[in-house]
């Protein structure tokens, strides 16, 4: 259990005995659950070093369990030792858990999906084999010089029910998922979206969908909204600023309890840095347009929620 100085505000970076980065997050039975990258570089070793993926779930946003380690990339047996981000949805009573790995068969980086019926159960491989891998890009000569253009995975059950998959590095890629939630459905698109670093998100909110991702380097987050998934995109601009001392970012946005938060990550905590990053949650605003309000990072985190 996550303890905090003052019992009624979560504090940030909310998980401080251990580094966490790349959060991605689901309201479920009434909770909130986090699942985040696990940085494990020593002080003065600056690589990203990540083997599992952590969780973390609370009912008021201050007082979080950690949950037993539920997925490693080497849970994926075509996937070398090496995590990157990932996302967690649900879809007809499963639970999907997309990562992006080191695949140790083919070159560069590749997307795999994982299921369980339970979020606090492991989670196995439910393909037995890559999603996506370098190979299936449109663009295959650009991509030769970027063996990490499958990074960070962003899925979204729209309303419809029709499932989608956001990812990239440098480039925004996109495509459909087919009904069984661990194959593309179609051809994968690449969006243009101003200085697309990573990171991506997507969320919707009243027939507005919403695409944020790490804008520049080091990354701010930036987002662009569409009134249809498949665009186009309108860029809107900086959501949120550099976080302090990491030069990567990667946002979760949930609405939960009546109020909108905004879950990202720092290098906050004593000896972090872009490779011992911290998760951390503030307040999200949307403005009556529908677009959304520059966040505002505090140390102070978020009030208790009953």
């Amino acid at each position: 259990m996550q303890k905090q100085n003052n019992p009624q505000i979560s504090g940030n970076p909310i998980i401080k005995h251990r580094f966490t980065a790349d959060p991605t997050a689901i309201v479920h039975n009434d909770s909130v659950y986090i699942f985040t990258g696990h940085d494990e570089a020593p002080p003065g070793v600056e690589e990203y070093i990540m083997h599992d993926w952590l969780c973390f779930s609370s009912n008021d946003l201050v007082a979080w369990t950690e949950h037993p380690v539920l997925l490693k990339a080497t849970d994926f047996k075509w996937a070398a030792d090496k995590a990157f981000a990932s996302k967690v949805v649900e879809h007809k009573g499963n639970f999907f858990w997309y990562v992006a790995v080191k695949h140790a068969l083919k070159s560069g980086t590749a997307i795999g999906v994982a299921k369980s019926k339970d979020l606090e159960t492991p989670f196995a491989d439910a393909r037995g084999s890559a999603m996506i891998t370098l190979d299936m890009l449109p663009d295959k000569t650009s991509t030769a010089n970027n063996d990490k253009a499958n990074l960070d995975p962003a899925v979204i059950v729209d309303t419809d029910g029709r499932t989608y998959i956001f990812w990239g590095n440098g480039k925004c890629y996109f495509a459909k998922l087919k009904e069984n939630m661990t194959e593309i459905d179609g051809p994968i698109k690449i969006i243009d979206l101003p200085e697309f670093e990573e990171g991506a998100h997507i969320h919707k909110r009243n027939e507005w969908y919403y695409l944020s991702y790490g804008y520049q380097m080091p990354e701010k987050v930036a987002y662009a909204m569409s009134r249809n998934i498949n665009g186009p995109w309108e860029f809107k601009g900086i959501l949120n600023e550099i976080a302090g001392n990491a030069e990567t970012n990667r946002p979760a946005i949930i609405d939960y309890k009546d109020k909108s938060y905004f879950i990202y990550h720092n290098g906050g905590l004593k000896n972090g840095g872009s490779h011992r990053r911290s998760v951390c949650i503030d307040y999200l605003y949307y403005n009556p347009d529908g677009t959304m309000k520059r966040v505002i990072m505090s140390s102070e985190g978020v009030e208790k929620v009953n």
